[in-house]
């Protein structure tokens, strides 16, 4: 990343006390006798890219999981553009787009004809010209007609973000999207989600508050303005880490967590 790349990243990640796209109030699961999510407190802004980290079984997939209203907390506030993800479901669905390990897509459907199903769904106004900007944005225009079947592991991940875009979200979450991938596929992948988080920075008419889970210290950092670490569900740290590198982040990630990956 160039000093001009990083000072500007480094002037996107706003401190955690303004405006916030994202708030999250004491939040904590519980599955049974074990608590997956202890009391998190956590504000996001507008525009900003988070990247969160942690051991297996930190706590960072159910987080995901309850900010995209796939699973309900225990107890704590999620509050979204401002409102209660609890009491407003269904408005605020609009506002999200996410990224799983799994795709939620129709393997018998072209890719095109996925997206034209999703574009029906959101009502898009104009959603043939939608659809084409999406493809073109994840490199897949030549494939539009071809059965999602047939595609790798990389390029239905690609289709998926496609998707998850589909509907211009306020909010993107991605949890370990690059899980499965070849190494080349990966790198694409991250290429775009590079893309993405840099056009959210440089653009008012891109903004977009991204989330993302992963394992990979360099790829996160890659696309991070500040950066969370989890260790036993709780948040161990939290601070911007714009233009930080992977050797700078490391030792902060094994004091924190053990050495634990």
């Amino acid at each position: 990343m160039s000093h001009t790349d990083a000072t500007r990243r480094a002037a996107m990640a706003r401190p955690a006390d303004g405006p916030a796209m994202i708030e999250l109030r004491k939040l904590t699961k519980a599955f049974g006798s074990k608590t997956a999510l202890r009391g998190i407190d956590l504000r996001v802004a507008p525009g900003e890219s988070l990247v969160i980290f942690g051991p297996n079984g930190a706590g960072k997939t159910t987080l995901i999981r309850i900010l995209a209203n796939l699973s309900r907390p225990t107890s704590g506030k999620v509050l979204i553009g401002g409102l209660d993800l609890a009491a407003h479901a269904d408005g605020i669905r609009r506002y999200l787009g996410v990224v799983s390990h799994a795709p939620l897509l129709y393997d018998s459907l072209t890719a095109e004809e996925n997206l034209r199903f999703f574009a029906r769904l959101y009502d898009l106004a104009d959603p043939q010209a939608r659809i084409a900007e999406m493809l073109a944005l994840v490199g897949l225009t030549g494939r539009r007609h071809d059965l999602v079947r047939t595609f790798s592991r990389g390029m239905v991940q690609r289709l998926a973000i496609a998707r998850a875009l589909l509907h211009d979200p306020q909010v993107l979450l991605l949890d370990e999207p690059d899980t499965g991938l070849d190494p080349q596929a990966a790198e694409m992948l991250h290429g775009l989600l590079v893309q993405l988080s840099r056009a959210a920075a440089s653009s008012p008419d891109a903004m977009r508050t991204i989330v993302t889970v992963t394992h990979s210290i360099e790829r996160g950092l890659a696309i991070a303005d500040r950066s969370v670490i989890l260790a036993g569900g709780q948040i161990v740290f939290e601070g911007s880490t714009a233009g930080m590198t992977a050797a700078d982040f490391r030792p902060l990630y094994d004091r924190y967590v053990g050495g634990g990956r």
